[in-house]
């Protein structure tokens, strides 16, 4: 590992060299530039130092994304403490367990969280920090107290006439120090604290810094959409955007695609890092409806100009995510086939990508130029990938990995890490995949949702969903078992019912129809026997994949 450099050698030098480029910016409020960003780090390390905080030491993070959010992390490591990132989405009684688990030693929240939480509950905590302002929402340490009361007059004094690039120095981390636990969005009900070395961060953004660099201009605009508690937003997006010197836009608040579409229209981002459900809604909400009607499938089925036409409705398709995009990387879950299949036909600049919390996140990635349909990827620098088959090519088998981006295990859960990892260092993902020839990935489902058919057939629920929630009138669905039977629980797309005054009678007819049309396209052993109407949005974790767990014993 002697080969690694230091991670945090790349945060100072962004700020060195980026100083008075501006760096983050809360959509619609205030931005900050890296000298900004240098200011408010060293600050933050002034009260850690002074409040007893020592490297190693763990501080937890819980929040909406947003500048301060940021800048508490890149302080958390820049000092050599441990970054324990929290979804926001979690419950108060998940923080308070994160929190105690992990024995974090500060605590910063956002406004929403700090609302929610009890300090009782997390007894071994030395303070609670407010995210937006960085004030005490609570201290049992007088040291921290006085620091934080009197943290400007320290900084005046450890810097009476100025602060600049030559004062910017960080620690300097080793390959195998822990940098951050990140816990699980809790798919299966339970969240684990993986244990991430530094290695693992710079494995990822070595990889982005080699292969997105030249795509991404220094001082470009990026969105940052997805939660920098979960390592995809925080790495792909985050830490490389601030690493590659980009101007970064928070969204702070629910990211709605309404929202998404706006400040792609106003910030026009270089690069976007997105999940399907992102990408779905928008396709089908603001492009489908102007590309579906009549006259443009009539134009399409012109030979002689179906090129142009296309051509034509790829630039409306770039423009409605800002038309300023290099590709757009999705990652999460695949792509639904029908609008993968249609941005493929119209050569719009799309690829998927595949990762774990475990690897920090990424495993595989191609560019869009080497993009192959339904795939997502090929193993990224410093991965080996293989399938645990007979016949990776055809028959899918367990994808496992090993490489610079593999976590060091659970944390404080021996029996969870030696099921994960096994002795040769190979992190099973517990998906199930093929891989080609050339070596890319195809997804076909996890081992834990695979259901048995009546006759021993293995039966991949995502694949049936994939196919059913292109049918009208569908949102979202889960294909679940009831004892030899699969049923359908599907989500209406409510606005467009109210919007064509359907009612409940209607949909269930509308389900009826797509019931008997799906099955004529899938094989005799996993026939959808029923559609039942699910009234609400299923829960979802902060990376937008449902909950199946919670709906699996629904019969």
């Amino acid at each position: 590992m002697a080969m690694i450099p230091s991670f945090n050698s790349y945060i100072e030098k962004s700020i060195k060299e980026n100083w008075d480029k501006d760096a983050l910016t809360d959509y619609k409020g205030a931005t900050l530039q890296y000298h900004d960003v240098a200011r408010k780090i060293e600050k933050l390390h002034i009260l850690f130092e002074n409040s007893g905080v020592e490297k190693g030491d763990k501080i937890a993070l819980c929040g909406r994304n947003s500048s301060c959010w940021a800048v508490a992390f890149l302080a958390t490591l820049t000092y050599g403490a441990v970054a324990v990132p929290i979804q926001h989405e979690f419950t108060a009684e998940q923080i308070h367990n994160i929190v105690n688990h992990s024995e974090s030693k500060l605590l910063f929240v956002g406004d929403v969280v700090a609302t929610t939480i009890d300090k009782e509950a997390m007894p071994a905590l030395e303070g609670i920090v407010y995210i937006p302002d960085y004030s005490l929402v609570h201290s049992r340490s007088e040291k921290l107290t006085y620091a934080r009361e009197h943290l400007n007059e320290m900084f005046g004094k450890k810097y009476p006439k100025f602060f600049h690039q030559e004062h910017v120095s960080y620690h300097a981390d080793d390959p195998e120090e822990l940098a951050l636990i990140n816990y699980t969005s809790g798919t299966t009900g339970y969240s684990k604290g993986v244990m991430l070395p530094y290695r693992t961060l710079w494995g990822n953004l070595d990889f982005c810094l080699e292969f997105l660099t030249k795509r991404v201009p220094v001082g470009s605009n990026m969105v940052c959409i997805l939660p920098m508690a979960h390592m995809y937003g925080l790495s792909i997006e985050f830490i490389f955007g601030f690493c590659r010197g980009l101007h970064l836009f928070f969204l702070t608040r629910l990211p709605s695609p309404s929202l998404i579409a706006e400040a792609f229209a106003e910030v026009k981002p270089s690069l976007i890092i997105a999940v399907p459900l992102i990408i779905d809604k928008i396709i089908r909400k603001r492009v489908f409806p102007i590309i579906q009607t009549n006259r443009v499938k009539l134009l399409l089925s012109m030979p002689v100009i179906s090129k142009k036409v296309k051509q034509k409705i790829c630039e409306q398709v770039i423009n409605a995510f800002g038309g300023n995009f290099y590709e757009i990387i999705v990652g999460g879950a695949a792509l639904n086939k029908e609008i993968e299949a249609f941005l493929k036909s119209i050569e719009f600049p799309v690829t998927v990508g595949y990762g774990a919390t475990e690897c920090a996140p990424l495993i595989s990635y191609s560019d869009y130029h080497d993009f192959v349909p339904e795939s997502c990827g090929t193993p990224v620098k410093g991965m080996e990938v293989k399938i645990l088959s007979d016949d990776p090519v055809n028959i899918p088998g367990e994808i496992v990995t090993r490489g610079t981006n593999v976590m060091i295990g659970y944390y404080k859960n021996e029996e969870a890490t030696n099921e994960a990892i096994d002795k040769d260092g190979w992190y099973h993902t517990g998906d199930l995949g093929t891989m080609d020839e050339t070596g890319h990935i195809f997804i076909r489902g996890r081992i834990k949702n695979m259901l048995l058919g009546d006759n021993g057939q293995n039966v991949y629920p995502e694949e049936i969903e994939d196919k059913l929630n292109s049918m009208a009138m569908v949102n979202e669905s889960i294909i679940v078992q009831n004892k030899d039977k699969f049923v359908a629980l599907v989500h209406p797309d409510m606005d467009e019912a109210n919007s064509m005054g359907f009612t409940l009678e209607d949909l269930e007819g509308i389900m009826e129809q797509n019931r008997l049309e799906l099955n004529k396209v899938l094989p005799p052993f996993c026939k959808v026997s029923q559609i039942v109407i699910y009234p609400e949005e299923f829960a979802k974790t902060p990376k937008k994949s449902i909950k199946r767990y919670l709906y699996k014993d629904v019969f």
